[in-house]
């Protein structure tokens, strides 16, 4: 097998995407309702997504027919080349169902295991996210950077949280302890539009436990390509609940100010093997 070259992902990533936006658009404009729930009754799932994905996997299979898919609604797709496609079709679907302007079709390539490739398109503005392995991040075909790292009291940090309410009380708890050492915190919506904000530089540093690859496939290279740094670290949550993973702490920061985003995330008791301190 010949590696493929991270750029013609990217373009085919991003013709993909725009085309599952026109969807996602129409769909919006005619309304919007739930289709089924997933985790729990807050964890909605719209025929939207459905469609979406329909759209985006059969778009990928026409024009690379032994890729394998990994996606949020569909079972996954076995492939030959060595190239996987990691979909969402909406994150960000609460946003959608309420009309909330941060939703985004995600779509990443992954060769051999490690992505190279990635486009976040949010549907409400059209602002498009586009990342190739060693060829930099763009908005909207203007290159990308992480905006200076100020000291960790100065940074604004994106958070998001889960569907289970076990698995939200511990986020909000540690939130809490996270707010007093930063200037403040955002509850956007969307792990891979988030992740495109820290790449941007409207935001300072991500961090939230339990987004799964489809959410930060795309997103994680969009930050990395644009000077940031990302990692799936251990988190809490794996110690306490059964069957949930060890490695779903999910976090991005500017490389440079990542070492004390870390610490500030321990302190905080997001990482695992940390005291947890009262209230937990």
């Amino acid at each position: 097998m010949s590696a493929p070259k991270p750029t013609d992902l990217r373009d085919l990533a991003l013709d993909v995407a725009r085309q599952a936006a026109v969807l996602v658009a129409e769909r919006r404009e005619a309304g919007v309702s739930v289709a089924d729930t997933k985790s729990s009754a807050v964890d909605v799932v719209t025929e939207a997504d459905r469609a979406s994905e329909e759209l985006i996997r059969g778009l990928l299979v026409a024009a690379r027919p032994d890729d394998a898919i990994l996606g949020e609604e569909a079972d996954d797709r076995p492939g030959t080349s060595g190239v996987r496609w990691v979909v969402d079709p909406i994150d960000g679907t609460v946003n959608y169902l309420y009309g909330l302007p941060e939703y985004a079709v995600s779509i990443a390539a992954e060769w051999q295991g490690e992505v190279v490739a990635g486009v976040v398109l949010n549907v409400a503005t059209g602002v498009e996210y586009a990342a190739a392995k060693g060829a930099g991040a763009t908005r909207d075909g203007e290159p990308l950077r992480v905006r200076p790292v100020p000291p960790v009291a100065q940074r604004l940090v994106l958070t998001g949280f889960g569907y289970l309410a076990e698995v939200r009380a511990h986020q909000a708890a540690c939130v809490a302890r996270l707010l007093p050492q930063v200037r403040d915190i955002r509850r956007m919506g969307s792990c891979a539009l988030d992740l495109c904000h820290v790449a941007e530089g409207s935001a300072d540093g991500y961090v939230e436990e339990g987004p799964q690859p489809w959410d930060w496939s795309a997103g994680s290279l969009v930050v990395t390509e644009a000077g940031g740094r990302f990692g799936v670290l251990p988190g809490v949550l794996g110690t306490r609940l059964p069957g949930w993973p060890e490695m779903t702490l999910v976090t991005a920061a500017p490389a440079e100010g990542w070492d004390d985003f870390v610490t500030a995330l321990e302190a905080a008791g997001f990482l695992a093997g940390e005291a947890l301190g009262d209230g937990e």
